[in-house]
């Protein structure tokens, strides 16, 4: 059965298909972001990130990802945020969202991303998911949280958001 609104949906029982990860990095008055070239949001702005390969953690896929997508190494990491996305075509997507103090090297344009140093107060939220503007400013803030959100088409349908005081992403539960 198609999930048609985010209150049918079993949180507690979810289980995603797919994991992920997504890696802001920081400069003073700054946030490094792409615009995504393939693939899940294509066109759209985010930040460096992908799949988590068998056998590797989240922090691994970050670094990674980050240096396949914009040829950058991320220096001081730390998870910040929990993304569950559930489509209503059927794809269910956890993603972890962390949080760099700066990198070694330069961006660079790959066939996967398009880097653009952003400023802290002109982030393109209206190129951006939906979703993004509901957590990535509290992000900037220094803070860190818990998202659900269901999705029909790049629609947002329904949302719950946890926000945590502290700059690191507590346990889950």
């Amino acid at each position: 059965m198609a999930v048609i609104s985010f209150s049918e949906i079993d949180w507690t029982h979810w289980t995603p298909g797919q994991r992920a990860v997504l890696c802001f990095i920081f400069e003073p008055g700054r946030v490094l972001l792409i615009r995504k070239k393939r693939g899940l949001g294509g066109g759209k702005i985010n930040a460096p990130g992908g799949k988590i390969e068998p056998g590797e953690t989240p922090l691994e896929a970050a670094i990674r990802e980050t240096g396949e997508e914009v040829g950058l190494l991320p220096h001081a990491l730390r998870p910040v945020g929990d993304l569950s996305f559930q489509f209503t075509d059927g794809l269910a997507l956890h993603c972890v969202v962390f949080r760099a103090e700066g990198c070694e090297g330069e961006p660079i344009e790959t066939d996967e991303a398009l880097p653009l140093w952003t400023a802290l107060d002109a982030v393109p939220y209206h190129e951006m998911w939906a979703d993004d503007v509901r957590w990535l400013p509290h992000v900037i803030a220094g803070k860190s949280f818990r998202a659900r959100y269901l999705f029909n088409d790049g629609i947002m349908l329904g949302e719950s958001l946890e926000l945590f005081p502290g700059p690191e992403l507590p346990p889950l539960l």
